[in-house]
């Protein structure tokens, strides 16, 4: 055997130690890559249903918003009319009581100047 054989030789030893070596980790990682995939799977297979209620929900909620937009639309119509109605019965109402007012006051001020003694006195 040769100079050249023998370098070859221990060459090839250290090449099959460090294979040798570098397997452990590869296993290994091999090992974390199979329970990384096993959890998204688990992971999916859970957010799967949730996501089917969710959107569940979510068209439930769009239901009740529909609802709940017509009677905010029917209680905005409703104040709009008793706003109205108020006015009109301010405007029916109030200017005649106003002058009902006034004369009540005119007729007390006269009464009031009558028995103030500011007229002709009786003997």
């Amino acid at each position: 055997m040769s100079g050249s054989d023998i370098a070859g030789l221990i060459a090839a030893g250290v090449f099959a130690i460090l294979v040798a070596l570098l397997a452990v980790p590869i296993i290994k990682l091999g090992k974390v890559f199979d329970e990384l995939r096993n959890s998204i799977k688990d992971l999916s297979d859970g957010t799967t249903p949730l996501i089917g209620e969710v959107a569940n929900t979510v068209a439930t909620t769009n239901d009740q918003l529909k609802k709940v937009d017509a009677i905010t639309s029917n209680v905005s119509d409703a104040s709009a009319n008793v706003s109205a109605l108020s006015s009109l019965v301010a405007a029916t109402v109030g200017k005649p009581l106003i002058k009902i007012a006034a004369f009540t006051s005119g007729v007390q001020a006269a009464i009031n100047a009558n028995t103030s003694g500011k007229g002709r006195r009786s003997r």
